[in-house]
Parts: C-alpha cells; sequence; structure tokens
C-alpha cells in the first residue's frame, strides 16, 4: 500500500488527503502536524465570530476520521524536528502543505515600537495559538491603526470594535476576552495606500462593520473620489462595485455619534510610526503613524505626493499580507515565497523530484480563499499517485509512528489526544459559564492531551 506524508493539518493538507484516499482506495495518509490541534488557519486564523466558517472543522474532521488517514500532531519537520530526508525514508511520498507562516514587513522606521504589532501576531493572540505572546496587548490604546484593507485588516478591526457581550459566545481564550472587553479604544483607522477599488476585502466582510453595535463607520468623499474608477464603477469586476457602492453609502451617512468609530482611509502609505515619548520609564511605544499623501500613478499603482497626515495610534495593526519560510531540506523560491513545483511535484534544480510535493499557500503563495485549497489539493494528489508506480518499488521500514515519536522533541498527539483537547475545552467553558473555550498555551494543550491513556 502507498504510504503518504502530509505535513500541514490545515484546509490544503486535510483536502489533499482527502483527494488521495478518495482517488486511491489503498493509500494510507498520516497528515502530521507541529501543533497537537489540527485544522490549520481554520483554527487559529478564522475570526472567532465567523462561526459559520469556522464550523468548516466539521468537514475537515470528517477526513481526518477517515479510516485510511492518521493525525499525528506534535511533530515538527526541518530543522528543529524530524529531518526532511529522514521522513523521505519513511514514507513513500511526502506532501508538504506548510501555510506561509509569516507576515510582511513595512520596512519603514518605528515598525518595532511596542505597541506595533503584525495583525498575525494579533489573531494568534486572539486566537489562543500557543505560540502567540501572552501578555502584549494591553488595553490602554484610544487610537488604533490598522494597515491594510482586506480581510485580515477587516476582521482586527471588527475585534477592536466589539464588546464583551458580542466576543463572550466566541471560543476566544479568557485572557484575551478579557483584554478586548476593557479595552478602551474607540477610534481605529483602516488605512489604505491605494483606492477603494483596489481594496481586498471582500463586500459581505465589509458590510459586517456597519453593523457592529455602537459603532459607525466613517468614509471621507473626498478620499474615494480621488479613485479613478469611483466615479464611473461600472468597468469594474463585480465584487470591487459592490466595495464602492457600500464605501459611497458610508461616505453619504450623517455621524449618529456612537461610541466607537472605524474610519477608513485611502491613498494614505505609511512612512514612519512614532514615538510617544511617554514610555514612563519602559521606553518609548507607538505614538501616532505618519503617512505620505499617494495619487494614482495612471498604470494601477500609486505614487507619493510629499504631503503628509500623522494618525494618533496607540495601536498599530500592519495587515500587509502573509510570506512562505523556507523549510530546511527544500527547495525555496526567497522572490515568491514559495517552493518551486511543477504541478504540485517539487522541482529541485528545474527536475522534478518523485516522492515530494506541495499544495497550498507554499505551493502558489497566500492567495485565494478557503475553497481555493480543493483544486489546488486535487491538482497535487493527482501527479502524486501518477507516480505510485514509481514510488512503490521503494520498501519502507514499516510503521514511521516509532521513529517519528523518537525524533520529536514534543510527545506525539494522535486523535485521542485531540478528543481529549476538545473535552477540557468544552469543561473550561462549561466552568467560565461560556461555550467552548480555547486553552491557549503549549502546556495546558499537551496536560489536557495526557489526560488520554491512548495520545497516538
Amino acid at each position: 500500500m502507498l504510504r503518504v506524508a502530509v505535513v500541514g493539518s490545515g484546509p490544503s493538507g486535510v483536502y489533499t488527503a482527502q483527494s488521495l484516499v478518495q482517488q486511491d482506495p489503498e493509500v494510507l495518509v498520516d497528515v502530521l502536524d507541529r501543533l497537537p490541534c489540527p485544522y490549520g488557519l481554520v483554527r487559529y486564523g478564522v475570526a472567532p465570530d465567523h462561526e459559520k466558517i469556522k464550523s468548516l472543522q466539521q468537514n475537515l474532521r470528517a477526513v481526518l476520521e477517515h479510516e485510511r488517514v492518521r493525525f499525528l500532531g506534535g511533530i515538527r519537520v526541518g530543522a528543529d524536528g524530524v529531518p526532511v530526508a529522514r521522513l523521505r525514508e519513511l514514507y513513500h511520498a511526502v506532501v508538504y502543505c506548510v501555510g506561509a507562516a509569516t507576515d510582511r514587513h513595512l520596512g519603514i522606521p518605528g515598525e518595532e515600537l511596542p505597541g506595533s504589532w503584525s495583525a498575525t501576531e494579533f489573531v494568534s493572540w486572539y486566537s489562543a495559538h500557543p505560540d502567540a505572546a501572552a501578555d502584549d496587548f494591553r488595553p490602554g490604546p484610544r487610537s488604533a491603526v490598522v494597515v491594510g484593507v482586506g480581510n485580515v485588516a477587516v476582521d482586527v478591526t471588527r475585534m477592536l470594535a466589539r464588546g464583551a457581550a458580542e466576543l463572550s459566545p466566541t471560543d476566544m481564550p479568557q485572557g484575551a476576552l478579557t483584554a478586548l472587553a476593557a479595552s478602551s479604544v474607540t477610534e481605529i483607522h483602516m488605512v489604505g495606500r491605494r483606492g477603494p477599488s483596489q481594496a481586498r476585502f471582500t463586500t459581505k466582510e465589509l458590510r459586517e462593520l456597519g453593523g457592529l453595535p455602537d459603532t459607525e463607520v466613517v468614509v471621507d468623499e473626498a478620499e474615494l473620489a480621488l479613485d479613478p474608477a469611483y466615479g464611473d464603477p461600472a468597468g469594474l469586476p463585480a465584487a470591487q462595485r459592490r466595495n464602492v457602492e457600500v464605501l459611497r453609502g458610508w461616505a453619504a451617512t450623517p455621524s449618529r455619534g456612537a461610541r466607537r468609530r472605524i474610519r477608513l482611509r485611502f491613498f494614505l502609505r505609511p512612512v514612519e510610526l512614532l514615538a510617544d515619548g511617554a514610555g514612563a520609564g519602559n521606553g518609548d511605544r507607538v505614538g501616532a503613524v505618519r503617512f505620505e499623501r499617494t495619487a494614482p500613478d495612471g498604470h494601477g499603482g500609486v505614487t507619493g505626493t510629499g504631503r503628509y497626515e500623522d494618525i494618533e495610534a496607540q495601536l498599530v495593526l500592519r495587515s500587509v499580507g502573509y510570506r512562505g519560510l523556507p523549510l530546511e531540506g527544500l527547495p525555496f523560491d526567497p522572490e515568491r515565497g514559495t517552493v518551486p513545483h511543477l504541478a504540485g511535484r517539487v522541482l529541485r534544480e528545474g527536475a522534478s523530484a518523485p516522492g515530494e510535493y506541495v499544495a497550498g499557500w507554499i505551493k502558489r503563495g497566500p492567495t485565494g480563499v478557503i475553497g481555493t485549497n480543493r483544486p489546488c489539493a486535487k491538482e497535487t494528489a493527482t501527479s502524486l499517485l501518477e507516480d505510485a508506480p514509481v514510488l512503490l518499488r521503494r520498501e519502507l521500514p514499516g510503521d514511521p509512528l516509532e521513529p517519528l515519536r523518537a525524533a520529536g522533541a514534543e510527545p506525539v498527539v494522535g486523535w485521542a489526544g485531540w478528543l481529549a483537547i476538545e473535552r477540557a475545552e468544552a469543561e473550561l467553558g462549561a466552568s467560565l459559564g461560556r461555550g467552548v473555550v480555547k486553552l491557549p498555551d503549549w502546556a495546558s494543550l499537551l496536560a489536557a492531551a495526557a489526560r488520554t491513556t491512548r495520545w497516538a
């Protein structure tokens, strides 16, 4: 039987496993993850209040419970774990679905000031990722700036504007809920360097901002008018046209004096984060963001105008995209942040390497929505199964579980361990008078997994 390792249990990894077992009635798939919990960004990237999207976990769960699929958490691959070469020895084929694990930087002075976070870090914190910094977010800021106009920017803006009553029913960890409930942020500026017709958020996500309790959305008509497509959006794709229509409606709506304001700004490029000079012995923190006014360059981009504006902010969240990281032992394209491939087959020095494959963001870059991973995974699975006659010529040493357990720094957490984590999160929520509440750190996750007699 063909034995395959899929590295990564997010949507691309699970859809790859699903495609493999659907196309081949005998293939065995181990889905490996360095975390003790499955589902990747569906668990740790989807906003807590997006219950419909989070419910996709049930679809992924059905795949991981398939009789020929095995989940093995707590397995690191690469420099600090199981070497790529060793993994290749244990399986006929390995599919890397490791995503785009880091965020892009602005590359401007002051970016590392305390109070300046990447949106990735902020999302990880309120999603209970065990690697997230526990105490960096402070509830004191009055004004926040979110740099970026994509769906992640909308998510973090919405989380800053929500109150305890709206967040308590979610699975947000208790520490993050307490901090956000105590937040004094009343002004949130979401800022893009280009115009509304080029914003990356979806209309559904955008409209959610207008339905938040005691919150109004403010849009400057003059900034919208700078966009050449604003005057006649008929030539825009439908999604961008709907975005412009929503923004127009907000620009024409008078202020109603709500407690919180979300200001959507356009044609402003961040050039520096300014310190507030009031570190109180702990060093300066961010106090404002300096932006340069931009103007369309006629080719889809923008150019600086030499005019500047400072926006007060004690909290800055940078949401300008994700980027893949190299995995030791695999080739890597630093320009694209992806592994070179041909229809999912890893390319080494321009030639395909039988037995090594990629799917998801590490294959195509951080583009698309969750569903985009399905055809991407199917293409890779098809390539792998086409190579099966060659791959099966190599004999394997047996069940790879023991070698994986011996090579790992963390305990291997199988499906039984994950179910124990789920039970512990349900118990925690019940004790707090909430629903399911996520465990926020490695120690509590592994302690919960240890409550089962059979981890893997």
